[in-house]
């Protein structure tokens, strides 16, 4: 119960009943003659003054009308307050929605304003859908669509670094294990250590290659379904890099386009785990509910300061927010240093 609400309504039926009992009071004494004021005033009940139990009276009742007045407002605004809560939060097909008012008041309004309230919800839910229509809907330019040109492009680039770059790197890698298989023994301490930190730097190499070629690699899930996808895309990333894996994944239900989304959200994440975490666990988990789907990345990285607008990988993170924002979602990142980072992500369905 609101107390502020409370007192101000006993406050004013304090005052309304004794303005009441004042006026009766001078009807009795003077135009009636009914009783003198000296008698009335030293009258007593129950051997207590007459004055001092019509007081208790009155506060007694107040306080008893304003609990029930409190009651009845009180219940029906926490409800409308609820609702709102739930709309802010884009929980648009939460249960709340499906009660009603409970009226046990003449004041009706409540049942009014929530009325208002469930057709603004109606309104956010067809808004949300026509938000995430059109973001998955294709772009034509020209004769292809926008996503099959990009496709194109990033295919192309990954068969070039792959052919090229990643080969050479390989390459580098064998010749410099080579080369320490056949003098080991001949070089000094100081060459040695050189040696190893060019191991090291051509390994850091490799793997943001593979992180490289993981974030370019197709975006279409084509005939398989988002769970299918990441498990793939998991499995492959778990025969290529020394990194501990843990997925959690249910089937969902959900627009080709809106899967096609949310399986280039992992992409970006995973890669970006790759290139600036430095992390030996990655979790990811995905899961749906009657109003949304959620999508959890969890790894234990370096992590960095989440008020950092110009940190390495901001870029991945504002294409992931980007995505999330098209489709009526929300995106939340905690990223503590040397501990790591959470993405969590929902989307209403």
């Amino acid at each position: 119960m609101n107390l502020r609400l409370w007192f101000r309504l006993f406050l004013n039926q304090v005052f309304i009943s004794i303005s009441f009992v004042v006026v009766i009071i001078l009807i009795i004494v003077r135009p009636l003659a009914i009783l003198p004021l000296d008698e009335l005033l030293f009258r007593t009940v129950f051997r207590l003054p007459f004055i001092l139990v019509l007081l208790a009276f009155i506060v007694a009742s107040s306080a008893v009308y304003a609990v029930y007045i409190a009651f009845s407002l009180n219940e029906p605004y926490e409800q409308i307050r609820a609702k709102i809560n739930w709309l802010l939060l884009g929980k648009y097909k939460h249960s709340i929605f499906n009660q009603e008012v409970n009226q046990r008041s003449w004041y009706d309004n409540d049942k009014i304003l929530s009325n208002d309230i469930n057709r603004i919800r109606e309104r956010l839910v067809q808004l949300s859908a026509d938000l995430q229509e059109f973001t998955a809907a294709p772009v034509f330019v020209g004769e292809d669509t926008k996503e099959e040109i990009i496709e194109k492009e990033r295919s192309r680039i990954a068969r070039e670094l792959h052919d090229s770059v990643s080969q050479q790197l390989f390459a580098a890698m064998m010749m410099l294990s080579a080369i320490n298989e056949t003098i080991d023994g001949q070089l000094s301490e100081p060459v040695k250590k050189q040696l190893i930190k060019v191991e090291e730097v051509i390994g850091n190499a490799q793997t943001e290659m593979r992180a490289l070629l993981l974030h370019l690699r197709p975006v279409a899930l084509e005939d398989r379904s988002l769970k299918q996808g990441i498990t793939n895309l998991l499995e492959e990333l778990y025969s290529k890099v020394s990194l501990e894996l843990k997925w959690e994944l249910m089937e969902t239900t959900l627009d080709s386009g809106i899967e096609d989304h949310l399986f280039r959200i992992v992409q970006e994440a995973v890669s970006n785990t790759l290139r600036h975490a430095k992390a030996n666990k990655l979790e990811v988990y995905l899961n749906q509910t009657q109003d949304s789907v959620t999508l959890k990345i969890v790894d234990d990285g370096v992590g960095f300061e989440s008020n950092q607008p110009d940190k390495v990988g901001s870029y991945g993170l504002r294409n992931m927010r980007e995505r999330v924002v098209g489709l009526g979602g929300t995106f939340k990142i905690v990223s503590i240093k040397q501990q790591g980072t959470i993405v969590d992500i929902s989307i209403p369905v």
